[in-house]
């Protein structure tokens, strides 16, 4: 049985001082997880959470990681170096790198793929805008966003993790039902099935809002492997309770 996976996303937040605040709290309570745990920290603070995590069971990860090797690519981090502080995860194709950074479903792909081939595991993530929702296009918008990444990758889709989060409800306190959400994981699942017979190993994690509040009940479907958590991971006692519920 495969376990939940309970990532922080701390987004551009944090400062050195309240970063080793937050790690020692959550380390502090690491021997009562039942679920596997990571950080995605700002790239300015791989090394000082690499030193703090370091034999712990909670894992590092980092909010974009590029499709390229190296070169002429300014401000822009390739696998190569981030295997250098020991990152295990890697989101790619975030919301927010879509719309601010105009990202395509190709280029996210072409992320996802550059991750896998050095030993970091990509979150990939999809979801639809409230428009997309309204206008009936949640199944469309996502399995297209997902086809991409499993094109371009193929048989190694089963190693990476899949994050829907529907963009209407990322920092806008407003979360999908727990049945909204199951039903577009399933929708998910069932694609990855279709191009991998090793298809549920893949964790697909939820990630629009998810707080101590809600957390029991999403992790509860059936589909939801776990979830990519955004404020709430800034606040230990709140991601303590949301790592609590993954059981």
């Amino acid at each position: 049985m495969k376990r939940k996976l309970i990532a922080g996303n701390w987004k551009m937040n944090g400062n050195a001082a309240s970063n080793e605040a937050l790690v020692k709290a959550l380390l502090a309570a690491s021997a009562e997880w039942a679920c596997q745990v990571a950080v995605c920290v700002p790239a300015p603070y791989l090394a000082q959470v690499q030193a703090l995590v370091a034999g712990s069971q909670l894992d590092l990860g980092t909010q974009d990681v590029s499709a390229h090797e190296a070169g002429a690519y300014t401000g822009e981090m390739s696998a190569t170096m981030l295997k250098d502080f020991a990152v295990r995860y890697a989101i790619v194709g975030h919301s927010e790198r879509r719309q601010y950074h105009v990202e395509s479903d190709a280029l996210v792909a072409d992320k996802a793929k550059a991750a896998l081939a050095h030993g970091i595991t990509p979150i990939v993530c999809v979801g639809e805008t409230l428009a997309e929702r309204e206008a009936g296009q949640t199944e469309e918008v996502v399995k297209r966003q997902l086809a991409a990444v499993i094109h371009t990758n193929g048989h190694c889709i089963s190693e990476i993790v899949v994050a829907y989060e529907p963009v209407w409800a990322i920092g806008t306190g407003k979360t999908a039902t727990p049945e909204q959400a199951q039903q577009v994981h399933a929708v998910l699942r069932a694609q990855l099935r279709a191009a991998s017979a090793q298809a549920d190993r893949v964790q697909i994690l939820y990630g629009g809002s998810m707080n101590a509040a809600n957390a029991a009940t999403l992790l509860a479907q059936a589909d939801i492997d776990g979830g990519l958590v955004g404020g709430a991971a800034l606040k230990a006692p709140d991601f303590l309770s949301i790592i609590a519920a993954a059981r």
